[in-house]
């Protein structure tokens, strides 16, 4: 057993694990591979029904709903500052509106709005992939409004091409990215953006590089978070899957935490 699994298992007290197709990766032996109960998430997740009348959460509540490290197990560690690629590919520019509100908030990490109520990042030790994750500070309407705009953009902006600051021109795609059934409310997206041309406008000097992205965006209850998942090259999708599901456990466990307070 590995040890991301190992400290997702100890964490988590259901036993029936989520082995649905899409939802964890395939390699059974790869570090990345956590294993998270589809039941623990669902069990304690808010009726997407019931209207929510919770308050807002307290700065040390928003701060414990965040994940760690621990959370994921190796190789995920806390991140040593803003991935490179995040200024040298993101902040770009495209005629098309959407997209460039989509490239904004990725580049800002505010996908669902600022501000956030908590922020944390991860870095990936063994391939450079950083998971930027923030618990949100929205209402529950603007947070539904944000992910029925999300749910759009696939259709919108599947493809379009961006420039960075250097003059630098990429091919971009926009797919959707299936999540787990946790939670009220959620969107995924995958993102690559592929070089066409080097800075300038310049020939590439070698293979084109892309940069891989999986956006997701959560409501539970009254509470909401958002993150992305990206690196150069190909993302195992595992870590996406387990952080929606560890995070929609997280803020239930705080709001039953704070309920048993009052």
């Amino acid at each position: 057993m590995t040890r991301a699994r190992t400290l997702l298992a100890s964490g988590l007290s259901a036993t029936t694990l989520l082995i649905a197709s899409g939802c964890l990766s395939a390699d059974e032996g790869a570090p990345h591979a956590p294993i998270v109960p589809a039941s623990s998430a669902a069990a304690t997740a808010p009726s997407a029904h019931a209207p929510s009348t919770t308050t807002a959460l307290t700065d040390d509540q928003a701060r414990a709903a965040l994940i760690t490290d621990t959370d994921l197990g190796g190789p995920w560690v806390p991140t040593q500052g803003a991935a490179t690629w995040r200024d040298g590919l993101l902040k770009a520019k495209t005629p098309a509106g959407q997209c460039q509100r989509l490239l904004d908030a990725l580049y800002a990490d505010e996908l669902l709005g600022a501000p956030a109520r908590a922020v944390t990042g991860l870095d990936d030790s063994d391939t450079g992939a950083q998971l930027r994750y923030q618990v949100s500070g929205q209402p529950a309407k603007a947070v539904d409004g944000v992910l029925a705009w999300l749910k759009t953009l696939p259709q919108v902006c599947a493809r379009f091409t961006a420039t960075t600051t250097t003059g630098a021109v990429q091919d971009v795609y926009v797919t959707d990215a299936p999540l787990p059934e946790a939670g009220d409310a959620r969107q995924g997206l995958h993102v690559t953006l592929t070089a066409v041309t080097g800075p300038k406008g310049q020939p590439l000097d070698g293979d084109p590089a892309t940069l891989s992205l999986d956006v997701a965006g959560v409501r539970v209850g009254g509470d909401a978070f958002a993150f992305t998942n990206g690196g150069m090259g190909d993302v195992p999708n595992d870590a996406t899957q387990a952080a929606v599901q560890l995070g929609v456990r997280r803020l239930a466990d705080v709001r039953r935490q704070g309920r048993a307070q009052v």
